[in-house]
């Protein structure tokens, strides 16, 4: 079975302008996407991100290298791979006065489908826009507008929807039934590639995760391996019945930090029996406490900082 996308030794290069020196975006990146995946795609600005992206939609060429979507090759047959993805850029762009209805049927004739009324109209209800049909792009909200970048991009049932920073701007209860909605079609069988700054979400919906950072692939693993594997401290965070005024001397080799009446202490993962003992040792007066485990953050800080 063909990657859902396969990328190998892709490099990309902006020229000399200006006087700026050259700028190499990408240095040789190689990893495969499965399909069906939920796969997550980080890096600070500038990694790199936008401009993988941008070269598997065809609007960036690459410099070297081979890429190709479902087995298709994104040089030999641009047309081909195109009409396997839909891609939600980070930049909102549409014409804006066209109505949001005609530009969506549009869409499917960009592809050489007729207009599926049903999917269209289920589209635009999941995404709360049935009844900016009639609106132009313009006059709807930030929040709206990315919507409605989602509703074109998937509109023409691609095999693989990327997605870069879909939910900015979006606000919490719309976020959600966004993911909702990725998570249904995943689950049908559309692979989704999802770039995002909230690292929650990438944590709560992707299974792999591949981090780039100055043009290089960093990280690729599940997100529970990248956790484990490069985070092995936690955090051991006590509610105390009233505030602490002296630290107990056994607690100091748990680097000790105490705010108000909660006082954290941070122990490596083999050290679980040592710090309750010394917890136990202290004779604090403890109303609760929670061990607080390594996150993508943790892991996509230490990579890229």
């Amino acid at each position: 079975m063909n990657a859902a996308i396969k990328l190998e030794d892709v490099k990309k290069t902006y020229p000399a302008f200006r006087g700026r020196p050259p700028v190499e975006a990408l240095k040789g990146i190689t990893f495969e996407i499965q399909q069906g995946e939920f796969f997550g795609l980080l890096g600070p600005n500038g990694a790199g991100k936008s401009t993988l992206i941008n070269m598997l939609a065809g609007v960036t060429r690459k410099t070297s290298g081979k890429a190709s979507i479902l087995g298709v090759d994104i040089d030999a047959d641009p047309s081909g791979s195109k009409k396997l993805i839909g891609v939600v850029p980070q930049e909102l762009s549409f014409d804006a006065w066209l109505k949001v209805g005609d530009t969506i049927d549009y869409q499917f004739g960009y592809y050489g489908q007729p207009v599926d009324v049903a999917w269209r109209n289920e589209v635009m209800e999941r995404l709360s826009l049935a009844d900016k049909m009639n609106d132009k792009p313009r006059a709807l909200s930030g929040g709206m507008k990315r919507r409605y970048m989602i509703a074109r991009a998937m509109i023409h049932k691609p095999k693989i929807l990327i997605l870069d920073e879909p939910t900015a701007g979006v606000d919490v209860e719309l976020r959600h039934e966004m993911y909702a909605l990725l998570r249904e079609l995943n689950e049908k069988g559309t692979t989704i590639v999802l770039t995002s700054h909230y690292l929650e979400e990438v944590e709560l919906l992707c299974q792999r995760v591949a981090i780039v950072h100055k043009g290089s692939l960093v990280a690729l693993d599940n997100k529970h391996a990248l956790k484990d594997r490069f985070k092995s401290t936690r955090i051991f965070s006590i509610a105390l019945t009233e505030p602490l005024k002296v630290c107990p001397a056994v607690l100091e080799r748990f680097k000790p930090e105490c705010v108000d009446s909660e006082l954290k202490l941070t122990f490596e993962e083999n050290e679980y029996q040592a710090v309750l003992k010394a917890v136990s040792e202290a004779n604090l007066s403890v109303a609760n406490f929670r061990v607080i485990e390594p996150t993508l953050e943790d892991v996509f800080l230490s990579l890229t900082v």
